[in-house]
């Protein structure tokens, strides 16, 4: 595939999001709009998506994969020559795979949301800020100017708080307001380390900066740069113990924002540390690596810790908020992949990125049709109002939630095993010049918070799926839902809850109720979950997939281009 037509899919997948969120919110066409406006909207959505996965499929597809360390399909156009700020796009074998993963996610949303819509005001919103919300993600993984990802970073706050507070479940607005302070206030220190990088640099390419790989800037300005770009990527990491924003959120939102905050937005952190930090300022990198390692290990354990202690009986845990704690230990791995400064830690770090979405995704896409059919994700509920659980009443759906557990504590051959080891092995050997007896411990801590991941995911997977032995029995009801064991949990209209986390459910579109449906997997969930499971399964049975893309751009990365 040419140069011209990289270009233009790459243009593509990121400004069509962008048209069509505009589009979502003008009265469809009347050859369009069909016998509800609400479901034309939600199909607009569809549409949009789809189309931005296929030119993402497309740009993969046409992506010369025998030269992944090359920045490929660049778009290079003076923006503010004043300042030197360029609209500067490319993809590389770093970049890539978010591309695709965010893309995919966000139809797969855009599939569920159109039969399992969140209750709350117009759909038109809606769609408008699902389409702006992968608009920024999706630029923030393609953009090549300092400036432009900083907008780009935070052009997704936006739609994001909205999904949260107007779509969202109880304490939504509480839960909005910390997720919109926290990254806020992360985000002005992080364009103070971005503005110092660029202005001591003499550029704001970011091509260019790694090429350089430092060498402009003085060891006190790699220190304060890399102090102050750390902490805005690692609020949205989100590293321990600037994570207190997620649970909140995460429980609040509605399962679409759910997926797209875990499975998308908490990348783009990452990714900063990858794109930005080792490449243009290795020496500061270095000196704070190993306290980016403590703080990640940490996470590790206390996010291991929080799992374990919400899965106990007695302790009216919250489902969804452990699949949100648990994600503070994963991304843990992520960072302390990041913290080895080696391509093995590295490179098992954007895998991580990558399965990590896949995963978790899942497993928020499989809490919302638990709260959809049951009312509730409060694990003592779901215990003894199941009784013999998922298994016998929807065995579809508890082999789906046993899987997304499975794959989640890291199961040779699913996707989740693969980064969390090479992280590890990076740990084992990191960075010349770093403490191998401090990250032996580091490694040594992280591989108990493996032991605890297969304890707490082993013990959801025994409550919700096989039920509370010596619990309540099948037929006993919890409040507000009908008696009468599997029979009265097949009667349930398809949900007390539209799409996630809140609100009155079983309500479409149109705001009409739903009809009863049997609890097991139904067809919109199965062609949006489909596509996570299987690629859970490539990732994990063939990682070169992944890995011969990424290991080339990492290597050259690290180099400073060389």
């Amino acid at each position: 595939m040419n140069h011209t037509t990289l270009q233009l899919l790459l243009a593509a997948v990121v400004v069509l999001p962008l048209l069509g969120s505009v589009a979502a919110l003008f009265p469809a066409p009347p050859g369009l709009r069909g016998r509800d406006p609400d479901q034309a909207v939600l199909r607009h959505g569809v549409t949009v998506t789809g189309a931005v996965l296929a030119a993402a499929v497309a740009l993969a597809a046409g992506f010369d994969h025998d030269d992944p360390a090359r920045m490929q399909a660049q778009t290079d156009l003076s923006w503010i020559p004043a300042l030197d700020i360029r609209i500067h796009l490319g993809v590389d074998g770093v970049s890539l795979p978010l591309l695709v993963l965010t893309a995919l996610l966000t139809f797969l949303c855009a599939v569920y949301s159109y039969r399992s819509m969140p209750a709350g005001p117009s759909p038109k919103a809606f769609v408008a800020l699902l389409l702006l919300l992968e608009c920024g993600t999706l630029a923030s993984f393609a953009v090549l100017d300092l400036m432009l990802f900083f907008l780009a970073f935070e052009m997704v706050l936006i739609p994001m708080y909205f999904l949260i507070n107007r779509w969202g479940g109880a304490d939504r607005e509480r839960a909005a307001w910390r997720f919109i302070l926290y990254t806020l206030l992360g985000s002005v220190v992080m364009l103070l380390g971005l503005l110092l990088i660029g202005l001591k640099g003499g550029t704001f390419d970011m091509v260019a900066l790694a090429a350089d790989n430092g060498d402009r800037l003085s060891h006190t300005t790699q220190l304060v740069a890399v102090l102050a770009i750390g902490i805005g990527l690692a609020v949205k990491a989100p590293m321990w113990p600037l994570h207190s924003w997620l649970p909140d959120a995460h429980t609040a939102a509605p399962t679409v924002g759910s997926v797209l905050l875990a499975g998308v937005l908490l990348k783009m952190g990452t990714y900063g540390f990858v794109r930005i930090v080792l490449p243009m300022a290795p020496e500061g990198a270095h000196t704070f690596a190993p306290y980016l390692a403590a703080f990640a290990v940490v996470g590790i354990i206390y996010g291991s810790l929080a799992c374990l202690a919400l899965a106990r009986p007695g302790a009216k845990g919250d489902l969804k908020r452990l699949v949100a704690y648990s994600s503070v230990g994963h991304m843990g791995f992520v960072l302390l992949g990041i913290a080895t400064l080696t391509p093995t830690g590295v490179n098992g770090a954007l895998f991580a990125n990558i399965a990590h979405g896949l995963i978790t995704g899942l497993l928020f896409f499989l809490v919302g049709a638990v709260k959809d059919r049951y009312g509730t994700t409060d694990l003592d509920q779901l215990a003894g109002r199941t009784g013999a659980a998922l298994y016998g009443r929807a065995p579809r759906l508890g082999g789906l939630i046993a899987f997304g557990a499975v794959a989640s504590l890291g199961l040779p051959g699913l996707a989740g095993f693969w980064g969390e080891m090479l992280a590890m092995f990076g740990a084992y050997e990191p960075a010349a010049g770093l403490s191998r007896p401090a990250y032996l411990t580091y490694l040594a801590l992280a591989a108990f918070g493996t032991f605890l991941t297969a304890a707490y995911l082993l013990v959801v997977v025994r409550r919700v799926c096989m039920g509370e032995p010596g619990g309540r029995s099948a037929a006993a009801p919890i409040a507000g839902l009908p008696d009468g064991g599997p029979a009265a949990a097949a009667a349930l209209p398809d949900g007390p809850s539209g799409g996630g986390a809140g609100g009155p459910s079983g309500t479409g579109p149109a705001g009409a109720t739903a009809p009863s449906d049997p609890v097991d997997v139904r067809g919109h969930e199965f062609a949006a979950w489909t596509p996570l499971v299987a690629l859970t399964l490539v990732a994990g049975l063939w990682p070169a997939v992944l890995l011969g893309l990424s290991d080339p751009a990492v290597q050259q990365l690290l180099a400073g281009g060389n």
